[in-house]
């Protein structure tokens, strides 16, 4: 093969590289997104520490986290940047979900996993709508949307059934990212050749405990999800909120929800490595 064959060859494989990636300022805000989410998070363990040891705060969940943002000084600030921020998260899932950047296919595993990016899509969507609520005035107090949320599914046929399932889902979910963690399979998502050891070591032990931290809030979550399937009470649907407030109710509950929320830190700190480091490519890792 000549030069010049050679040389139009590699020309067209890149032009096609090209096409397979994300744009830049895609990319930017799809980071930026998940730092936001690792925001949340922190502040979510922050309150609930804080709750743990006496201090004031309390257990909290995503809306009641960004509520109290809104009091503080240039909170107004700092919600408007989650709620941006938050938009970008919900793009790149939806691009993971329609591109299949992750290339998982359309078997029923593929498909389970890309609804699941729409899902999340969904729920961030809520709270970035949010976040702009509280930035601008126009939020109330954090009620439970999750018991709303149960009684207008329990009010419709099969609606027990439908909520069972999404409490079984919200376990099965709990166990992978368990097993994610067990085999160290989120190290895998990092652009690793452009980090140090110093930040492959944290996101290593944050990701760890933070990962493990979150799948057992959200299998206590798929628990009470469940027992709203068995007796048909949408007073027994919990969230965030209410898993680490039945936590702290335990026998040595408060140093319990103490690691968790500590737990809840570190996953936010995950986050934010994980927006700066994760690949971002259609498809392709570069």
């Amino acid at each position: 093969m000549s030069k010049k064959m050679f040389s139009k060859q590699q020309t067209k494989q890149k032009a096609s590289e090209a096409t397979k990636e994300s744009k830049p300022w895609i990319r930017r805000f799809g980071r930026f997104g998940y730092m936001s989410q690792g925001f949340v998070y922190i502040l979510i363990g922050i309150l609930s520490f804080m709750a743990a040891i006496g201090v004031g705060g309390d257990t909290e969940d995503t809306t009641g986290a960004l509520q109290s943002l809104a009091g503080i000084p240039f909170g107004e600030v700092v919600l408007w940047l989650v709620a941006v921020g938050l938009l970008g998260y919900v793009v790149w899932m939806l691009i993971r979900a329609l591109m299949d950047t992750g290339h998982f296919g359309r078997g029923i595993k593929g498909i389970f996993i890309r609804c699941g990016f729409i899902g999340s899509a969904a729920i961030y969507a809520s709270i970035a709508f949010n976040a702009a609520k509280f930035a601008n005035h126009a939020g109330g107090s954090s009620e439970k949307n999750e018991q709303t949320y149960s009684q207008l599914l329990l009010s419709q046929p099969y609606g027990q059934w439908i909520i069972g399932a999404v409490g079984a889902g919200v376990i099965g979910y709990a166990l992978y990212e368990a097993y994610r963690v067990y085999k160290e399979i989120f190290m895998r998502e990092f652009k690793s050749e452009e980090m140090s050891k110093h930040e492959m070591n944290i996101a290593r032990t944050s990701g760890k405990i933070g990962l493990t931290a979150r799948a057992f809030v959200f299998g206590a979550v798929g628990f009470f999800l469940i027992q709203t399937a068995i007796s048909a009470d949408a007073e027994e649907t919990e969230g965030i909120d209410g898993a680490l407030f039945e936590l702290s109710q335990q026998p040595f509950g408060q140093w319990i929800l103490g690691v968790v929320a500590l737990g809840l830190v570190l996953f936010g700190v995950y986050g934010i490595i994980y927006g700066r480091y994760i690949h971002m490519n259609f498809g392709k890792h570069s």
